[in-house]
């Protein structure tokens, strides 16, 4: 019997199992698709906690918190794997073409530790690529990039290579529960038993069948486009008031991200590609003669108050990890650790309250954000 059953095998349900595997649990991963595949995979991988500019400290903190564990976490997942995550931590450019623009990443820079603002020539020399008409603009140390892809491949064979059994391809899963804990999943190829079952099903943890507890969480689009460039021609992660720019080792420039509420559809549509190549022209002019290698679309997985659920619901046994919207990838390592110092009734070493899914049950949690 599978003491830990988890649904999902995203970045955050991988790593779960791999921090959980590490501490002696039997854990077994269900994926009803492939593993990686879902938001893990078309996410542009930024690690950027104040570029994000939560207005939220208790999330902000977990964020920084959960980056400065991610070069140790990077380190030892290639060395288990041989699969490098590219974690690069080389500091986000902000950049500046109006006064408008200037104001607000002052402003950003009166309250970022480690970010100074650059003139016009500073701008060109740390990115030649951007477009002339930058002013100036903002650079935040200590920010960066993992490539998700890899880091993905990487949790798969930590997973795998620990022990845990990764089921993908599963088809529909299914909680089963009675009126006072979690008895295990229901699968196609039948019942599970399980002591602990975590709902880490991304966009889908709202719609869990039979979950005894519901979260509410919904998905949020968002498209994105590759641009095939030479070798070393983006330096870092660059960011406009419209898009963002994330040059990855294999040759591609990111382009992102628009924000969707459009359900589960995650077609790429003509309008959503305007809007993001218009937006990366319009920084970096020089990328008009460059291919589109790739176009994609993902769901984030939302919820109401911007915080992701990580924890205990009151049903005994069942446990939630989802609803982190666009700070999944940075938010892995940290979720890991908190799952699972909740899990075993460690006390973790960042403060859960703010993240605990029962608060869902209280009035005040309610769908009021537009971002």
């Amino acid at each position: 019997m599978s003491e830990i059953a988890i649904v999902g095998a995203g970045l955050i349900g991988l790593a779960s199992a791999y921090e959980l595997r590490k501490r002696g649990a039997e854990v077994v991963v269900f994926e009803r698709d492939d593993a990686g595949r879902a938001a893990s995979w078309a996410a542009a991988g930024m690690l950027a906690p104040y570029s994000e500019m939560l207005d939220d400290a208790a999330l902000e903190a977990l964020c920084l918190a959960s980056l400065a564990r991610y070069p140790n976490f990077a380190a030892e997942l290639a060395e288990r794997t041989g699969v490098d995550p590219a974690l690069k931590l080389d500091g986000t450019l902000h950049l500046a073409f109006d006064e408008a623009d200037a104001v607000r990443l002052e402003e950003l820079a009166a309250k970022t530790s480690g970010a100074r603002m650059l003139g016009r020539l500073e701008v060109l020399e740390a990115e030649p690529m951007v477009s002339r008409r930058a002013i100036g603009a903002l650079l935040i140390e200590g920010e960066g990039q993992v490539d998700n892809r890899r880091l993905g491949r990487a949790l798969l064979g930590a997973v795998r290579g620990a022990g845990v059994r990764v089921v993908e391809q599963s088809g529909e899963i299914a909680v089963e529960c009675d009126a006072r804990r979690v008895l295990g999943l229901r699968t196609p190829h039948g019942f599970r038993p399980a002591r602990v079952v975590v709902n880490a099903a991304g966009a889908w943890a709202g719609s869990l069948p039979g979950a005894p507890f519901s979260v509410p969480v919904r998905p949020k689009k968002g498209q994105m486009a590759a641009l095939a460039v030479p070798r070393g021609f983006g330096r870092r992660l660059v960011w406009t008031s419209e898009i963002y720019l994330v040059p990855r080792a294999d040759g591609r420039l990111l382009v992102g991200a628009t924000v969707e509420d459009a359900g589960f559809d995650q077609r790429v549509t003509a309008q959503g590609l305007a809007t993001l190549l218009g937006a990366a022209l319009r920084a970096a002019p020089s990328l008009g003669t460059f291919t589109v290698c790739e176009t994609w679309a993902g769901l984030r997985p939302d919820s109401p108050d911007g915080r992701p659920f990580i924890g205990a619901t009151p049903i005994e046994g069942y446990f939630v990890a989802s609803g982190h919207y666009r700070n999944g990838v940075l938010l892995t390592p940290i979720t890991a650790e908190l799952l699972a110092d909740t899990i075993e009734g460690r006390v973790p070493s960042v403060d859960p309250a703010p993240f605990d899914p029962k608060r869902a049950e209280r009035t005040e949690v309610s769908w009021n954000r537009t971002a």
